[in-house]
């Protein structure tokens, strides 16, 4: 499983969690582990907030996939976590309310994380670029890279190659705001090489609902990787927000995949709606100059800077509307 450079004898990372329970590596060692009885979550109590610093709320699992751990052993390959090294970022999302009266948490899918692949398909389901939006502004709000894959390219490629125009309209844009695409095929292997390249000696989560082809792209990439992975997501709960059961997996080319189970919705997390233009980067260097300042809600107010750049093309009508929804239904 990943490892780490630099530790210490009695530290690793966690790659696997199944309610309450953890696997961590430590070097060539794999160690099934419990919680010390200090970091058995007491209830609720905790900031919001508190996770963002690298701990986790008090009522919520202070564990997650890709966390560095100091543990005790109790025999050869067992023993308890006692110490959580503090992270260098974790990508989350917002619970769901199971129930009237529940209050939503902060649902930490994987610390330590080096980019965030969303993964969608060219067609077949036809891709949700709002999906991808959301996506993208949760992992500006954690301050992690982002490599969109598209799969399913043969199924919208002609006899020359060229793409559909309006995927090949929604690549572009992506692209003129900075975001990195990659276009591939698990049926043709186009594609395939660059993305093993992007993927190589990386912490990789790949997020995607179902149907839009993780399983096939997986198992392209490495031979039976995407049918392990599935057997972990079904486990977990196809389509359901719960991460009951997440694991981190090795890629025999360099690097590591925490995969998780297709979702209906990603909820944003500790997003302010009025901070919310500033994780859509082509909106960024327009809020704040606005007639009416930080004030503005770019919607009707007059003399908004945002809306005048959509007018004029410097913004697209789409993603303003993806930030315009994004705002009513965080």
């Amino acid at each position: 499983m990943c490892t780490k450079n630099n530790l210490s004898n009695d530290q690793g990372v966690v790659y696997k969690k199944v309610s309450g329970s953890y696997w961590v590596q430590a070097g060539d060692r794999e160690i099934a582990c419990t919680l010390s009885s200090h970091l058995i979550p007491a209830g609720p109590g905790a900031t919001k907030h508190s996770s963002r610093r690298g701990q986790a709320p008090a009522h919520t699992d202070p564990i997650a996939v890709g966390d560095i751990v100091r543990f005790s052993l109790e025999r050869e390959d067992s023993g308890s976590i006692i110490e959580v090294m503090p992270r260098r970022n974790q990508f989350a999302r917002r619970s769901a309310v199971p129930m009237p009266g529940a209050h939503a948490f902060e649902q930490v899918i994987a610390a330590n994380v080096d980019q965030i692949v969303p993964v969608f398909a060219a067609a077949s389901p036809e891709p949700h670029w709002n999906m991808l939006d959301r996506y993208l502004v949760t992992a500006e709000s954690f301050g992690i890279p982002v490599l969109v894959c598209v799969t399913k390219l043969d199924l919208v490629q002609d006899s020359e190659k060229r793409l559909d125009e309006e995927i090949a309209e929604a690549v572009a844009e992506y692209r003129r705001i900075g975001y990195p695409m990659m276009l591939v095929s698990a049926l043709t292997g186009e594609g395939l090489s660059d993305l093993r390249l992007a993927l190589h000696q990386r912490m990789s989560v790949f997020l995607g609902k179902s149907g839009v082809g993780k399983t096939s792209l997986l198992n392209a990439l490495q031979p039976g990787l995407g049918l392990r992975i599935n057997e972990v997501n079904q486990i977990t709960g196809r389509g359901k927000h719960t991460t009951t059961h997440l694991e981190m997996f090795n890629l025999d080319f360099g690097g590591a995949i925490v995969d998780t189970p297709g979702v209906r919705e990603f909820g944003l997390w500790d997003i302010h709606e009025d901070d919310l233009a500033l994780f859509f980067p082509e909106i960024r260097p327009y809020h704040g100059r606005c007639k009416f300042g930080l004030g503005c809600r770019h919607i009707e107010e007059p003399g908004c800077a945002v809306r005048k750049a959509v007018s004029a093309g410097q913004i697209s009508p789409r993603r303003y509307f993806s930030y315009l929804k994004l705002k009513a239904n965080p």
